[in-house]
């Protein structure tokens, strides 16, 4: 539609989103939602990129609404999970094919107050969760020489872009009710989430972190085995323990991932040199 084709009251042209649209929705999801991501407004550019052709369909190609709708989209700060965006997505693009420029402002309040939450649901739940389980579970098994591993983890992360897809419909079918009617559930499941999240990190830590004393201290004549005390007290102690030196040094100031990395590295070296402690 050009510019000086009639427009409905509401800006729009009165056009309803199809399948093909959602498939080119998701596609350019997929491949381009963080393309254009900068510190400025993060993920603001690629989410108009992701639903302009279907503004161009609502509000005409080259229309004023067109231009106030993308000025819109890429005025505010923008920056959610990328597995839950089409949530935002759907939900707008019904909103905006209903009410067309009257919605603009909720729309951008809509983006801003489910950024948030969504972000921290999506990343701990699919950015976390999923590849601790999941990936440890294939490392593990690939190690082993168990190809099954690879197909486990392609699959996991083609469930997980199928979802991503689908819920782009549910979002737009369920509009603002979706918003509400999940708020309990998806807090249900971030706990249930959390909850698991830290039975797995124990599993990885008795299993993965393997780090034994081996010095043996002599007390009067009298060798001590420093190893075999510890798993007396609780076994699998000694990788408890660095695991959580390691958590504690992470929250010190100005302390990084990285460095943490170097300290234990430079310290498993020369205590390893020494004799003082061996591979599990």
């Amino acid at each position: 539609m050009s510019s000086n084709e009639k427009l409905l009251p509401n800006g729009t042209t009165g056009y309803k989103l199809t399948k093909e649209d959602f498939a080119q929705i998701n596609r350019r999801n997929l491949i381009g939602f963080q393309a254009g991501w900068n510190y400025e407004r993060m993920q603001h550019s690629g989410y108009l990129w992701i639903i302009l052709p279907q503004l161009r369909k609502i509000y005409g190609d080259n229309t004023e609404g067109l231009k106030t709708a993308a000025r819109t989209h890429c005025a505010p700060f923008f920056n959610t999970s990328n597995f839950l965006n089409t949530i935002i997505t759907g939900i707008d693009l019904a909103i905006e094919e209903e009410e067309g420029l009257q919605s603009l402002e909720t729309v951008a309040s809509l983006k801003t107050g489910l950024m948030g939450p969504l972000a921290s649901i999506g990343d701990s739940i699919f950015g976390s969760l999923l590849p601790t389980i999941f990936g440890a579970l294939a490392a593990n098994m690939a190690i082993a020489g168990n190809p099954i591993g690879i197909f486990i983890w392609i699959a996991v992360n083609v469930v997980v872009d199928w979802f991503r897809c689908k819920q782009t419909h549910i979002a737009y079918d369920q509009g603002m009710k979706l918003v509400t009617t999940m708020s309990d559930q998806l807090n249900a499941i971030t706990d249930a989430a959390t909850v698991m999240g830290v039975f797995m990190v124990g599993a990885l830590v008795s299993t993965n972190v393997g780090i034994v004393i081996s010095a043996p201290i002599d007390l009067g004549g009298v060798t001590v085995d420093l190893q075999h005390i510890c798993n007396m007290i609780c076994p699998k102690l000694v990788p408890a323990a660095l695991v959580g030196a390691v958590y504690w040094l992470l929250g010190r100031k100005g302390m990084t991932s990285t460095k943490a990395i170097f300290i234990v590295l430079i310290i498993a070296i020369v205590l390893g040199g020494l004799g003082w402690i061996a591979k599990g």
